[in-house]
């Protein structure tokens, strides 16, 4: 497994990162799986692990401090704070008050004393970005983080955030963590590229697209089609048909280039410059195999051009699939005006 320097925080990091999103109740309950499917990808070269606060509830971290039992030394260990985790609207954001309650009980569930890259999960349009890094920079010089960053962190949100610490003299976000797919190439635009300007590393999410580039069949069949997540998978929307349209071809580009979709989908990530790591998040044994089976897969320019062929870089196929700005001010109802 090839490794990357992590934004520049002298972190050697695998260019698979495991997420644990799908560990625990919203996706794999059987704990012993999780950890086995843990120990798999470590005997396979993966060092970065990735989970949340907000996974399951805590249950996500709780496995992960499981399986790191007597390996954590192997392991570029991440997780998030930011999202809600209870009905107070004190039990969220990036407010001092909360990131010193949030960062002790992730350290409390992962059963460990220190965690390698604390990243806010969204940013908190509540709360002065001074006064979050302030407590994070807290939390690098009393040793309980080595490193922080954010996640779905707009342009100018990095922006702010990085001349916020050059002048207040804080920690500075050291990676941003985004959506990135052959499906999903919004970011390629503007986030990247800041990314990129800043020296941050990048760490990107969904490169299956919730499914749609794993090479079912079918990609509107499965667990995620149900739900508040059925719009994504219906085909009477105009955005859900042209990614339909798309992946007929990336499959067939795929076979040409005989290789399994799903490698294909991953290796298109892994090819951007920006990009440090990859997160897959497998809720099976045999999804984690498929996806370590590709990890040398490397693209030449004659296949990503064809790629762009199909989906120009830039570009959402579907809109609706992420939006990549928080904090959009027709769509926020916060920013109304009262």
């Amino acid at each position: 497994m090839k490794r990357r320097i992590l934004g520049g925080t002298g972190m050697s990091v695998s260019e698979y990162a495991l997420g644990a999103m799908m560990f625990g109740a919203m996706g794999n309950s059987d704990h012993d799986v999780c950890i086995r499917m843990i120990h798999t990808a470590l005997d396979a070269g993966v060092n970065l692990i990735d989970t949340a606060d907000v996974y399951s509830g805590g249950e996500s971290e709780v496995i992960v401090g499981k399986a790191l039992k007597g390996r954590r030394e192997e392991v570029v260990l991440a997780t998030k704070f930011g999202l809600a985790m209870g009905d107070d609207a004190n039990l969220r954001g990036g407010s001092v008050r909360w990131i010193r309650r949030a960062v002790e009980d992730s350290l409390r569930r992962l059963d460990t004393d220190h965690i390698d890259l604390y990243q806010m999960h969204r940013p908190d349009p509540d709360t002065d970005i001074d006064e979050t890094l302030a407590a994070l920079s807290d939390l690098v010089r009393g040793g309980k983080v080595r490193a922080v960053g954010g996640s779905f962190f707009a342009p100018e949100e990095t922006v702010e955030a990085q001349w916020t610490a050059e002048r207040r003299g804080h920690h500075r976000l050291r990676t941003e963590q985004s959506p990135y797919s052959i499906l999903t190439r919004g970011v390629e635009s503007r986030v990247l590229p800041t990314a990129q300007r800043y020296g941050m590393g990048v760490l990107t999410f969904g490169p299956l697209n919730s499914g749609w580039l794993s090479g079912r069949t079918d990609p509107t069949t499965g667990h995620r089609n149900a739900g508040a997540g059925a719009k994504m998978f219906d085909l009477s929307q105009p955005g859900v048909r042209a990614k339909a349209d798309a992946v007929q071809k990336l499959t067939a580009l795929a076979a040409e280039a005989g290789l399994p979709l799903a490698h294909l989908a991953v290796a298109f990530v892994r090819s951007h410059p920006a990009v440090t790591s990859v997160l897959i998040g497998p809720r099976r044994p045999e999804q984690l195999a498929d996806l370590l089976a590709g990890a040398d897969v490397a693209l030449g320019d004659d296949i990503l051009d064809r790629i762009d062929d199909i989906v120009p870089p830039g570009v959402d196929v579907n809109p609706d699939d992420f939006y990549i700005d928080p904090t959009p001010p027709i769509t926020d109802k916060r920013l109304r005006r009262r």
